[in-house]
């Protein structure tokens, strides 16, 4: 048995770098086809591309206080939110709550179909109130609403439409943070260094902030034996973000991004005219 056994293993183990190298590959092959944006092309034609994004974005003051007002007033609140209602909630139902796997799938499941397609709603309804209401009010429901939504979740562990409806609120809330993000990210920062500055916040916002948010909620109940201490770190977070966004962010709705380079061209003006 043993004999068989561990050669198995060592071959799936051996697979496992193989295959990493060739999901790289794959990228840089899809990466390397793809065109830039018509934007950025012009701007390149223009001559007016970084020669030195690092330096111009990491390198200054100003470009590295824009960062942090990007990461505290936006991304940390808008990722906290966005994993405590799509992965916090799952470890919540399983761990917590003791439901088995295949209800936790389908509860959560069924949330983010109903949710989705909420991201195109509240990303359209930015473009005509602007970015700063939806992601600042996301973040100040969501921090407020928690604790009840968590606490009605606990007390209806049978209740699987109402767990349903429940995550899939918070989903929507997910959505009113993470829809505007992007066009908030690009309007903030100048072109010649957009793509280095804004991956900063959003990286660390994301990776950071939200990643850890099922590890640090589970961490606090197990160190509380609080069912909904957990709960405190997404809720302190996205008060965080409200507070700085609301207080320091602008608004970047009316910016323009094509006036950097002149004006965006006759056919775009034209489509947008026709929209």
């Amino acid at each position: 048995m043993r004999g068989n056994f561990l050669p198995r293993v060592r071959w799936r183990v051996g697979r496992g770098p193989l295959k990493l190298v060739g999901l790289l590959g794959l990228a840089m092959y899809i990466r390397l086809r793809l065109q830039e944006s018509p934007l950025f092309t012009r701007l390149k034609d223009m001559g007016k591309t970084s020669k030195r994004p690092l330096r111009e974005s990491l390198g200054n003051r100003k470009v590295w206080g824009m960062i942090l007002l990007a990461l505290l007033g936006a991304t940390a609140g808008q990722a906290t939110v966005w994993y405590t209602g799509q992965f916090y909630a799952q470890v919540f139902l399983l761990s917590i709550m003791k439901l088995n796997f295949v209800t936790v799938s389908i509860i959560v499941g069924t949330a983010l179909i109903i949710g989705t397609p909420f991201f195109l709603i509240f990303g359209a309804l930015s473009d005509r109130i602007g970015r700063k209401p939806i992601i600042m009010g996301g973040c100040l429901i969501a921090a407020v609403t928690y604790i009840p939504i968590y606490k009605l979740m606990f007390a209806n562990p049978n209740n699987h439409v109402l767990l349903t409806l429940l995550v899939t609120l918070q989903v929507i809330y997910v959505t009113m943070v993470y829809g505007p993000i992007a066009a908030f990210l690009v309007e903030f920062f100048q072109a010649r260094i957009r793509y280095t500055s804004m991956s900063v916040p959003y990286h660390m916002g994301n990776g950071w902030f939200g990643g850890a948010t099922p590890f640090i909620a589970s961490s606090i109940v197990a160190a509380t034996h609080n069912n909904f201490a957990g709960l405190y770190y997404p809720i302190a977070v996205a008060l965080m973000t409200f507070v700085v966004g609301s207080l320091f962010l602008p608004e970047t709705r009316g910016t323009r991004i094509w006036d950097e380079v002149g004006g965006e061209p006759a056919t775009a003006r034209a489509a947008a005219g026709a929209g």
